[in-house]
């Protein structure tokens, strides 16, 4: 039995019609596959703005901070010492002239030291080991409270990012211990097991109820800051029993 006239139309017309049908479905697909791409690059855009925005925030701090430190050596340090200095010249004592060269001679290794912070290059040339233990001399020196740092491993094989960052955080959660916790210690544990490299902030201060929302944005901008970099920022207080901050950083 030949097929009539009107199923050849009836087929062909079918088969353009499905032909058409897939052609805008598979031109459908492809749109929305483009356009999620778009998403995704605008996304991943977004994201490494936010970072270099991070980033460049951290460094202003920094070095904000690092100029805090040098008007605090200047006017009680430096000063001092060329106040002391200008007393010995003044002597008609020998030895006392000797004492006044000794003391400008520590006053130039004190401003050459000092002159080396006034650029972030020594970001690159100290390691997180090495910065802690700069921050924990500087607040013992003080006689604020006792300090100390337990290291297991050394980090020194870090990118500027991350030594950025964990600069940065390690240096509020410091001034946090000294400004609201009023502790008699401060211990730093650096550690490695098989999965993550750790840094533990503890203090036997009077600590306060972790589990309460707070108001400010202090312990969440930290939070955010390790996110950037891969890491994680983890707090545990309690009112009477101190306060440990773990910063996980990224494999």
């Amino acid at each position: 039995m030949n097929p009539t006239e009107d199923q050849i139309y009836v087929i062909i017309f079918s088969t353009l019609f499905l032909g058409g049908l897939m052609s805008t479905f598979v031109v459908a697909m492809v749109f929305i596959h483009r356009q999620r791409q778009a998403q995704n690059k605008q996304k991943l855009d977004q994201i490494k703005l936010e970072h270099e925005k991070t980033l460049l925030n951290i460094e202003n701090e920094i070095q904000q901070e690092t100029l805090t430190h040098i008007g605090r050596e200047l006017h009680d340090n430096i000063g001092q010492l060329l106040s002391l200095a200008k007393l010995n010249f003044g002597s008609i004592k020998e030895h006392k002239r000797e004492e006044g060269k000794e003391i400008l001679n520590l006053v130039i290794k004190e401003v050459r030291g000092l002159s080396k912070q006034l650029n972030l290059d020594w970001v690159e040339s100290i390691s997180i080991n090495e910065f802690i233990a700069q921050q924990l001399a500087r607040i013992e020196s003080t006689g604020f409270c006792q300090t100390t740092l337990h290291a297991d491993v050394e980090l020194d094989d870090l990118p500027k990012d991350q030594k950025l960052v964990l600069i940065r955080v390690i240096q509020e959660s410091l001034n946090n211990a000294i400004k609201h916790a009023s502790p008699e210690k401060i211990e730093i544990r650096i550690m490695e097991n098989k999965r993550e490299k750790q840094i533990l902030i503890t203090d036997n201060g009077k600590g306060f109820d972790s589990s309460q929302k707070s108001t400010g944005s202090g312990m969440f901008n930290l939070k955010k800051r390790m996110e950037t970099v891969g890491g994680e920022f983890n707090l545990t207080s309690a009112v009477g029993k101190g306060t440990e901050i773990k910063l996980i950083l990224p494999n």
